[in-house]
């Protein structure tokens, strides 16, 4: 049998962002980061959300199999000291470490990794992590319930896991998120685990306090010697951009996700342009349509609300320039991003065109789901209606909370709904949120389902020629952008603000302010000591 090795070095340190920053980092003090996505966390169950916002504290609290590496700019094994690849690409052994201790003190080993993943694909769950676990051999039927445990997980010893795949994909892409974290096997299942959750992260679960804030303190035992530098991470909830703005400004917060309106004030202070970072997110905002609503089951009335809407000049007046404009669904930092292609023009004669075709020469009445995200959610939809209204379509707006909004679109109810989701950084990944295997709360929402679409996806996840993957990818995201299941809308530019006393920040694409906190450190002119 012939193997390709790939060996790790443990505890690979993180690039910084900026090369200024090359000095000794300070130990202690306290790092004070915020939570912007809404007025509350979903759970402190990390397997059970799949909202941004709760993994900002979860990648202090837990660990996966790999974690992403903006450097590198690819996920990296983490929890294994090595892994070696066989039978083309489709069986993983992974050498894990002996030094990863779980916050109640217990060494992980192959069977918490077994455990967690199982627990994913509980199929009464319906938890979102189990579109990645879904690779794994035998998951599938655990799901169905044909099943007991994951038949392509196997423990050789306790340091050692072999993972046979259905497909010839890079599994980091697939377990570097949260929401395949490693629990403790022995009490991960525990009522008392979602009150005090144990990870194996560089810090433990001190308190929360809901709506408010999550107390985080260094753990001791982190296998990265030296590492975490910061004795504390609190990490403060803050919705509103204002709010944000002001506690930034007063020195409380150490960072803070900029909107629109402070992305050009920070610009424009020299005080303030020198905090800013800004990346190119693998994140899609979009409208959801519901194909159970019967004009959206009409592909001509879906195509016919993206020719309705002027995306460019939303993006230009209200998201002021912080966002790129969508062509379909993979993003412009996706290895599949097709150059070539162009976004849908603003054409409303093109789109009462289509909407008589369709039999709605007179448009029709639909409800509209938002929460108040100034990015993506009521300023957007605001300034959407008139533009709809132009072509006949009338929509009735209805406001829901951020964490409420999450469960809308898991579970379908809704005629329509905007939102921002990732679409990255593995464009397989990515697009399988569109094939016909992937349940609604996983991350189909618009319960999409075409088999010619399954057919493209599926040739490349059999396919081991990356330029040929890329190219049946850019094939299936072309169908995407021709069938039209959302209004393409933008792809996010992260923008935060970062005090100058707090040094480590990775330019993460897969989500600005998901960082790993033990390469944060504070120096000696941090005020929170």
């Amino acid at each position: 049998m012939m193997f390709r090795m790939i060996v790790i070095v443990a505890g690979l340190a993180l690039a910084l962002a900026a090369p200024a920053e090359a000095q000794t980092p300070r130990k202690g003090g306290t790092i004070r980061m915020t939570a912007p996505y809404g007025s509350s966390f979903t759970s402190l169950d990390i397997h059970t959300t799949q909202r941004a916002q709760d993994e900002i504290y979860a990648k202090a609290l837990h660990r996966s199999l790999y974690v992403w590496d903006s450097a590198e700019g690819k996920p990296v094994p983490e929890l294994a000291k090595e892994v070696v690849v066989s039978e083309g690409g489709l069986v993983y052994i992974f050498k894990l470490r002996d030094d990863a201790y779980f916050h109640n003190g217990r060494k992980m080993t192959a069977d918490d990794i077994i455990w967690s993943f199982n627990r994913i694909m509980d199929g009464t769950k319906a938890y979102p992590g189990a579109r990645y676990v879904r690779i794994i051999e035998g998951a599938a039927a655990v799901e169905k319930g044909q099943a007991k445990e994951i038949s392509g997980l196997k423990k050789i010893d306790d340091f050692t896991l072999e993972m046979k795949l259905t497909e010839k994909v890079d599994p980091g892409f697939y377990f570097f998120t949260a929401l395949t974290s490693i629990y403790p096997a022995d009490e991960g299942g525990k009522d008392s685990f979602i009150q005090h959750p144990i990870g194996l992260g560089p810090f433990k679960f001190v308190e929360h306090v809901p709506g408010s804030r999550i107390v985080l303190e260094r753990w001791d035992k982190f296998y990265k010697p030296g590492k975490p530098y910061a004795d504390k991470v609190i990490v403060s909830i803050m919705g509103e951009a204002a709010a944000r703005d002001v506690a930034f400004r007063n020195k409380e917060i150490d960072t803070s996700v900029l909107g629109p309106a402070q992305y050009v004030a920070y610009q424009a202070d020299p005080n303030l342009k020198g905090t800013i970072v800004e990346v190119a997110e693998v994140f899609t905002r979009y409208m959801g349509m519901n194909p159970a609503f019967k004009p959206f089951a009409d592909k001509r009335v879906r195509q016919a609300i993206n020719y309705a809407i002027d995306s460019d000049l939303i993006i230009n007046k209200l998201v002021k320039g912080k966002a790129y404009r969508a062509t379909s669904w993979l993003p412009l930092t996706s290895p599949a991003y097709d150059k070539a292609m162009k976004p849908y023009p603003y054409d409303p004669a093109k789109a009462k065109q289509l909407l008589t075709e369709a039999g709605y020469p007179n448009g029709f009445e639909f409800e509209w789901t938002t929460s108040q995200n100034e990015s993506w959610g009521l300023p957007i939809v605001s300034a959407v209606i008139p533009m709809l209204d132009k072509v006949g379509i009338k929509a009735k707006v209805k406001q829901v909370e951020t964490a409420v909004l999450a469960e809308v679109v898991r579970t379908g109810d809704y005629q329509a709904f905007i939102y921002s989701q990732q679409s990255g950084p593995d464009p397989l990944a990515a697009l399988k949120c569109f094939h016909s295997s992937t349940p609604q709360p996983a991350c189909n929402y618009m319960n999409f389902k075409n088999p010619d679409f399954d057919k493209i996806l599926d040739e490349a996840g059999q396919t081991a020629d990356v330029a040929k993957r890329n190219q049946l990818l850019q094939k299936a995201n072309a169908f995407l952008y021709e069938e039209a299941p959302v209004w393409f809308f933008n792809y996010n530019k992260a923008v935060m603000a970062v005090q100058p006393w707090l040094h480590g920040i990775q330019q993460n694409p897969t989500e600005l302010t998901h960082q790993n906190a033990e390469e944060l450190w504070v120096d000696e002119t941090s005020p929170a000591k």
